[in-house]
């Protein structure tokens, strides 16, 4: 079947179309459980990135990959959708971001694997091995229980999906971006309401803002972040859409006008270099430019997720945690819980 549809989405940039979302789901099911040859599934990933994948394509490959993944009902709060291939010069302020939205009452999740192409960056994975945590090795018992006493739930994707596994080496050997590279941070494990997600080129905004509706989001933040992340820079305005009720709309967001506009210094960033600075904000004597990225960071996100009535408001909430180390004490209690030392015995498969 999937040779029919590599024949309708093959035909090069004028003659391929779009699938429907049947015949797209047609399509996921076989390359996600390797029904498909390798060659038919990286033509397939080919062919769909030179044609450009449609949103209901997109969907479908999210909903097949939702159905194939452990997901958990957990408290209702936001989902952090970075890219999984990383970073290479640019703060991963999302992750002590986390702990802050927690300390404010805010469940967060986090998800991610080890880095892919195109960009081969440090990924979240490797900050949590820098500070002594091997989640992959973890039950889901340890990861639920963790999220459940602190609101952080971090996610190891390719072992709560394992099709995104036994895709790997195939996705490796293409090099390049294929339409895994948006479903997998779609997978919603924690049944979120809420959404933040990063992109690199803002040609995708509509076709994401449309995804995100598809998917019954109560509300969505998609932001041309630091390297496509979620992350808003501090050094100059981000472009973002804010996505409700099926509607979308462009919304810049200036640091400038917070007052936390601040020129970023310029770091070979390692993984050690990316957890030492995420631990000194959590602890309050951070840069003040990565300060001010979590803090602005944390803002708009409680303000999307209805924690706070705006951006000031979240500003200050999470200044005052900052001072005071709530956010710092959680991080710390997370760690613990996720330690692979404190791992328990029996994994869930």
């Amino acid at each position: 079947m999937i040779t029919n549809l590599l024949k309708e989405v093959g035909r090069g940039k004028r003659g391929a179309r779009d699938l429907t979302y049947d015949e797209a789901r047609v399509a996921a099911e076989a390359i996600l459980d390797l029904k498909a040859t390798p060659a038919q599934i990286g033509a397939f990933f080919i062919a769909e990135r030179i044609k450009m994948e449609s949103v209901e394509e997109l969907e479908a490959f999210v909903m097949e990959c939702r159905s194939r993944s452990h997901r958990v009902q957990v408290e209702q709060g936001l989902d952090c959708a970075g890219p999984y291939d990383g970073r290479k010069k640019s703060f991963y302020a999302t992750f002590p971001t986390a702990f802050v939205l927690a300390a404010a009452g805010l469940p967060i999740t986090l998800h991610g694997a080890e880095s892919l192409p195109p960009k081969w960056g440090i990924t979240l994975h490797d900050l949590l091995h820098e500070a002594g945590i091997d989640a992959a090795m973890l039950s889901r018992e340890q990861i639920v229980k963790a999220a459940m006493d602190t609101g952080v739930l971090y996610v190891p994707t390719e072992e709560w999906c394992p099709p995104l596994k036994a895709l790997r080496s195939i996705r490796i050997e293409l090099g390049m971006r294929t339409v895994l590279n948006t479903a997998e941070k779609l997978i919603d494990f924690a049944h979120s309401p809420y959404l933040i997600f990063g992109v690199y080129h803002n040609t995708v905004f509509d076709r994401i803002a449309q995804l995100a509706n598809h998917l019954n989001y109560k509300k969505a933040l998609i932001v041309q972040g630091n390297e496509g992340s979620e992350d808003l820079f501090i050094e100059r305005p981000t472009r973002t859409y804010f996505v409700e009720n099926g509607q979308s709309q462009l919304h810049i967001i200036n640091p400038d006008a917070y007052g936390l506009e601040t020129a970023v210094p310029e770091i070979a960033w390692t993984p050690a270099e990316q957890l030492r600075e995420a631990e000194a904000i959590l602890q309050g004597n951070g840069h003040i430019a990565f300060a001010n990225q979590v803090l602005l960071n944390a803002a708009v996100r409680l303000k999307l997720a209805e924690r706070a009535e705006s951006v000031e408001e979240g500003l200050y909430i999470c200044k005052d945690l900052l001072d005071n180390g709530t956010p710092w004490d959680l991080y710390r209690k997370w760690k613990n819980a996720m330690r692979s030392e404190n791992a328990l015995t029996c994994r869930t498969t």
